[in-house]
């Protein structure tokens, strides 16, 4: 193989990718609120842990008003991020319902029943983590801002 031919093979494994990731972490935490959102989960976090750990580099952390309400967040966000390509590489707690942990890679996604996520405060524990705004345009064009 001719030097010229390898890089060409290179890029083109580069290039294609690039299409798998589609966008950054960052984003992707993002999309993730969005879609919790439109379930009506509350109280939702972005952590951004890439400075403080090599585990992952954001978590969002949300709370459900139910069980039943975990587990419908949870259908409807790997449905959701299932059909933007993303792949979930394990889910944790999804049979109990009191805290839903969903792995992303680059993202680790906490849902959480209110007092269960009052007991574990992960909040609190990553309190060095900055937190990430997001935005979410409502249906009547009015813009959310979550901190």
């Amino acid at each position: 193989m001719l030097p010229q031919q390898r890089k060409s093979y290179i890029f083109l494994i580069f290039k294609n990718y690039d299409i798998i990731l589609k966008m950054d972490s960052k984003q992707k935490a993002q999309k993730v609120a969005e879609f919790l959102s439109n379930k009506k989960a509350q109280d939702i976090k972005i952590l951004e842990l890439k400075d403080l750990t090599i585990i992952t580099d954001y978590f969002v952390i949300c709370s459900g008003e139910s069980t039943t309400h975990v587990k419908a967040l949870t259908e409807y966000l790997q449905d959701s991020m299932k059909q933007q390509g993303y792949k979930l590489y394990g889910i944790e707690g999804f049979s109990n319902a009191n805290w839903v942990l969903l792995d992303y890679g680059d993202v680790i996604v906490h849902i959480f029943l209110e007092d269960t996520r009052r007991y574990y405060d992960l909040e609190r524990l990553w309190l060095d983590a900055p937190r990430i705004e997001f935005e979410k345009v409502t249906s009547d064009k009015s813009r959310v801002v979550y901190r």
